[in-house]
């Protein structure tokens, strides 16, 4: 397969950064040998995109979406042949990617799926047949700008884009951010002792650290933080550092209003309207594959993988949580860290991180006030008349690619590909694209004993604790997540993988942990400073990359073999004598898929398929009407039925058409002897 100089290496950060992007140069830390893999930067992945599509250009076209707040295009690419109906009226699959800016390894996925589709296609009959008849949309990088920091010469823990926001609410923005107190390109933790403190050295692997546990006879002593100073005098450290709005956490669905990174309000950002705007201009778009941090495809739509968290980086944000509460009002002469003490645990009287009155369920209609009146909440579980198309799909995901288990990942809340299911009504799948072994996550379908089924994630009621301030579910380095306090029953419910993370890299020989040295603090004295590399858990070694992407670009095409199909299957006219004929129709989906799903008609985000007559309306005696609407047609040679007697002069013919947003049209001419 040709690269498109998608070159990628055996370690997580060596990184090729290429050349200018945006008016700037960030030269890499590490320089990639010649010929090596590597991730692509900004530059890197625009020249590669221009030369793809030049090279293919009856095959490919390339458009800028929108610009990010630094002034980086949102690349869109259109891959279909240039052959048959136009490229508008195809079902068509959209592939995005890259919305958490930490999450390189969807770009570098999309970026392969490119490359095999337009290579592929004049030597392989089913990728010509796919792209003949239907299209492939791809986004990319939805969040260049936040991705651009994994090239920068000092790396830190962060998903969101350069939009500046005031985390702590203190009238500033960006003004307490990350440094690399000890000079070796990343920023990691600092553990401290501290006899207040409440975690304790692992005894699994003593390069981890763990939350005492008093009932069972174990002490603490030690405080974690971020790697860095109190800039702001506040009394924390890191709370406040430079961007953003967690892109995946932006979208219109389960939007987590009030929560750190997820925007001043739903769509706040300019990259969340670009995509909004480019599948609301693409309404042919019949299934969306996403590459983030949250999995319905490894795990099973019913319900997505649970939440899982580092417990390092987890420890040291809690350090500032009740900076994030909105409108909190320190108290005075409160300790180092003052709702929180030095030793991060929650002071007794402070509320829990979140804001007053803990996370409401996310989107639910108010309560009704008067008589007679009835609410109706949003749809938050796969309706069940969908769940077995999307247990097929998912389950063929797993055989082609073979994933078994998830590594880091969140719950879903304001994510993309839950807007493209409950919202825009089509077959909608996110997966981080690759997965740590064993921790074998519950089967598609299952429901845990005792659990209600429905999505994991979904929000908890009114009063209940939300989901665990970790890592795996929020914009690393932000803030928390909502009202769980450390040693809540919410904070159980997200899995550590420091042990199973750790394990991996050594036995791959991945340089993902920085080994604790001693170091001198300034505020807090003698440190150690250690723990997981940024980005070293979200993204492979980039050596994996070539074989994911392949993977992943036979899946988009099976993907795009399962749209609806619509045809019509019978059109033929019997005369009645007198200038009055009889006529009978079949209409045909010959697709895996229907022509809409079942929350797709319940939503009313996908078109009904029109059946058309095209003859005065007058002129017909009985049967149906002139133009009729079906909600939905199934898959797998459905058919539906329509007869019409018309008064109509013999020896001439009227025309049938059928169309579907998602399944094309057919037309049909049928002559009247």
């Amino acid at each position: 397969m040709r690269t498109l100089a998608l070159r990628v290496g055996a370690a997580v950060l060596v990184l090729a950064a290429s050349s200018a992007a945006a008016g700037r140069t960030d030269p890499p830390p590490q320089a990639a040998p010649a010929g090596a893999p590597a991730y692509h930067d900004y530059a890197a992945l625009s020249a590669a995109l221009k030369a793809a599509v030049a090279a293919h250009p009856g095959l490919a076209k390339l458009a800028s979406i929108g610009k990010t707040r630094q002034g980086r295009d949102i690349w869109a690419v259109e891959v279909a042949s240039a052959k048959g109906r136009p490229v508008g009226e195809r079902p068509a699959l959209l592939v995005a990617a890259n919305f958490e800016g930490d999450h390189l390894i969807g770009s570098e996925i999309a970026l392969c799926m490119i490359d095999y589709l337009l290579t592929a296609y004049a030597s392989d009959a089913e990728v010509r047949q796919r792209l003949d008849a239907s299209a492939i949309y791809v986004l990319p990088r939805v969040n260049p700008d936040g991705a651009e920091l994994m090239f920068a010469p000092v790396k830190a823990f962060r998903r969101t884009n350069a939009t500046p926001i005031d985390a702590d609410n203190d009238g500033r923005a960006d003004e307490d951010g990350p440094e690399d107190l000890n000079g070796d390109g990343v920023v990691t933790v600092m553990r401290v002792r501290d006899p207040k403190g409440p975690y304790a050295v692992s005894a699994e692997d003593a390069r981890l650290m763990k939350r005492a546990d008093p009932a069972k006879g174990e002490a603490g002593g030690w405080a974690i933080y971020p790697e860095g100073i109190d800039n702001d005098g506040d009394g924390f450290i890191n709370e406040d550092g430079p961007g953003g709005v967690d892109i995946n956490r932006n979208f219109m669905h389960q939007y987590p209003y009030f929560e750190p990174d997820a925007g001043r309000y739903m769509a706040s950002e300019a990259e969340t309207r670009a995509v909004l705007d480019y599948v609301l201009a693409h309404r042919n778009i019949a299934a969306i594959l996403a590459f983030g941090e949250s999995d319905n495809l490894i795990a099973g739509p019913a319900r997505p993988a649970p939440a899982t968290r580092l417990d390092l980086v987890e420890f040291a944000e809690r350090s500032f949580a009740d900076a994030r509460r909105t409108g909190m009002v320190p108290p005075l002469g409160a300790g180092f860290g003052r709702g929180f003490g030095r030793a991060g645990a929650m002071m007794p009287g402070a509320a829990p991180a979140g804001g007053a009155g803990g996370r409401s369920a996310q989107g639910a209609a108010p309560a009704a006030s008067g008589r007679g009146m009835r609410t109706v909440q949003p749809a938050t579980s796969v309706n069940a008349a969908d769940l077995e198309y999307l247990n097929t799909i998912a389950a063929k995901y797993r055989e082609m690619t073979g994933l078994r288990a998830t590594g880091l990942v969140r719950a879903p809340a304001g994510a993309f590909f839950e807007y493209g299911y409950y919202q825009y009504g089509v077959p909608s799948f996110s997966t981080p694209g690759w997965g740590l072994p064993g921790g074998a996550r519950p089967s598609a379908g299952a429901v845990p004993p005792g659990a209600a089924p429905g999505r994991a994630g979904a929000s908890p009621a009114a009063g209940q604790a939300g989901p665990p301030a970790a890592f795996g579910q929020r914009g690393a380095g932000r803030g928390s997540t909502g009202p769980a306090g450390p040693g809540s029953d919410a904070e159980a419910a997200a899995e550590a993988i420091d042990l199973r993370l750790l394990q991996w890299m050594d036995a791959e020989k991945i340089d993902g942990f920085v080994p604790w040295t001693p170091f001198k603090h300034p505020t807090l004295g003698d440190v150690e400073i250690g723990g997981f590399k940024p980005y070293a858990a979200v993204n492979p070694p980039a050596s994996m990359i070539a074989d994911l992407g392949r993977a992943h670009a036979k899946f988009s095409v099976y993907l795009a073999s399962l749209f609806a199909n619509l045809r019509i299957a019978k059109a033929e006219a019997t005369a009645l004598g007198g200038g009055l004929f009889r006529i009978k129709a079949d209409v045909e989906n010959t697709g895996f898929l229907p022509t809409a799903l079942a929350h797709g008609v319940v939503s009313r985000a996908v078109k009904p398929v029109m059946v058309r007559l095209d003859v005065p309306p007058d002129s017909i005696v009985t049967g149906a009407e002139k133009i009729s609407a079906l909600p939905t047609l199934a898959g797998s040679g459905s058919r539906e039925s329509y007869e019409w007697v018309i008064a109509a002069a013999p020896g001439s013919s009227v025309t049938l058409t059928v169309m579907s947003q998602k399944g094309g049209s057919d037309r049909a001419t049928i002559a009247l002897r």
